[in-house]
């Protein structure tokens, strides 16, 4: 099947030509770094934590298999945060190595760029799938309460709101997933389907922070999704539920020479408006 060109271009030197030089280094020089953090978030749960810019965080598999829902937000300002939609744009559906997490406006810039994926030669498998997945968003008990009459309290989406309120966030911050070591695609109906995860024990996929950044992970209660969901052979995917590790590492120095944070959009904001001048800055004459 021919291929139609992408609607956004990345032309040398603009934002979305990426460094690759840089960041293959970041994901390939690793003798230098220095773990400063880690932790395991358990079966059908979520964590929250941050990530200081210039570091970067792994999301392991320690046992196998297991899907999960991402979100990321600036640290000292959570109405800057991961933008799906337009990362889905600017990047691609499913994301890998050197693909960058963008933010909302008007902010717009890289909050995150992938440096390490193990399940980069997955590629396109012959139902069109492909992982790592920007198509789809988490799983929430509005839907499975409207879809099965049942409450559940452990779906993404309540895993992430758990995770990030006592950083005084709430289910109004958590926002559209990347969801990791997820498989899926459109068929030829154009609906939305999932795969079971190809990850094995110790695959990982990792990202260097931008700026410093508030995350927050859910082991989606779906596991490596292969058993069905939906439907009327669904039932509990309770035993290939499995929990994943996160790995926060400080880098050698010598690789971040010459690196910033991104600045936000440059675009002013004034939409065409002329606004008023206040009364306190009129003339008094």
């Amino acid at each position: 099947m021919p291929s139609y060109p992408a609607a956004y271009q990345a032309s040398k030197g603009s934002a979305l030509d990426v460094d690759r030089a840089f960041y293959g280094r970041i994901g390939s020089q690793t003798d230098g770094r220095e773990l400063v953090d880690s932790f395991v978030v358990p079966i059908r749960s979520g964590r929250a934590w941050t990530v200081p810019a210039g570091h970067v965080f792994r999301i392991v598999t320690v046992e196998g298999p297991q899907v999960a829902d991402l979100n990321i937000w600036n640290r000292h300002n959570p109405r800057e945060c991961f933008w799906a939609s337009r990362t889905r744009q600017l990047q691609q559906a499913h994301v890998s190595n050197f693909d960058r997490l963008w933010s909302t406006l008007p902010y717009l810039r890289p909050l995150a760029t992938i440096t390490h994926d193990t399940l980069a030669d997955y590629g396109i498998d012959e139902y069109g799938g492909r992982v790592h997945d920007l198509l789809g968003t988490r799983c929430d008990p509005y839907v499975n309460r409207m879809l099965t009459g049942e409450d559940f309290h452990h779906h993404c989406h309540s895993n992430l709101t758990r995770a990030v309120a006592p950083y005084g966030l709430t289910e109004f911050d958590v926002h559209d997933v990347l969801n990791v070591f997820q498989v899926t695609g459109l068929n030829a109906e154009d609906k939305y389907f999932m795969k079971a995860c190809p990850a094995k024990k110790g695959d990982f996929l990792e990202f260097f922070a931008e700026i410093d950044l508030l995350c927050a992970l859910s082991t989606c209660p779906g596991g490596d999704l292969s058993v069905p969901l939906w439907g009327p052979d669904a039932r509990d995917p309770l035993e290939v539920c499995r929990p994943l590790g996160v790995e926060v590492y400080r880098l050698d120095p010598a690789l971040l020479e010459g690196w910033s944070s991104p600045e936000v959009a440059a675009y002013r904001g004034n939409h065409g408006m002329t606004l008023p001048t206040p009364s306190w800055e009129k003339d008094p004459a």
